[in-house]
């Protein structure tokens, strides 16, 4: 797995390291509000054991992931730990928590 320098490169990338046995019954709107530079907003839906990644924000996310575009990048090159980064307040998320449990699942990123 490559180490990523942009969201730009990890969210084209998604797809390829997609687990579509891990979304398994899932349907759902997965939004990434990633703020600072070299942040943005994307939406993934999940649906019938695919991936569709959108960039833009989703009219009906049924759950929102918001953090710093550089806490991010470290999350996903394995340099922090998302669940310490939520209990340190870096991650917000609304709606449905379980969605955010799951996320990190979806993908064979490390």
């Amino acid at each position: 797995m490559p180490q990523f320098t942009t969201v730009k490169d990890v969210v084209a990338v998604m797809p390829k390291y997609f687990l579509p046995e891990a979304a398994a019954g899932m349907n759902a709107t997965l939004q990434l509000d990633l703020t600072d530079e070299g942040g943005g907003v994307w939406h993934l839906i999940v649906a019938d054991g695919q991936l569709t990644v959108n960039e833009g924000p989703a009219a009906n996310p049924n759950m929102t992931l918001k953090m710093t575009a550089a806490d991010y990048l470290a999350m996903i090159n394995g340099e922090a730990s998302a669940m310490q980064m939520f209990m340190k307040g870096k991650v917000k998320v609304g709606g449905d928590m379980s969605l955010a449990m799951k996320l990190q699942n979806l993908f064979k990123m490390q």
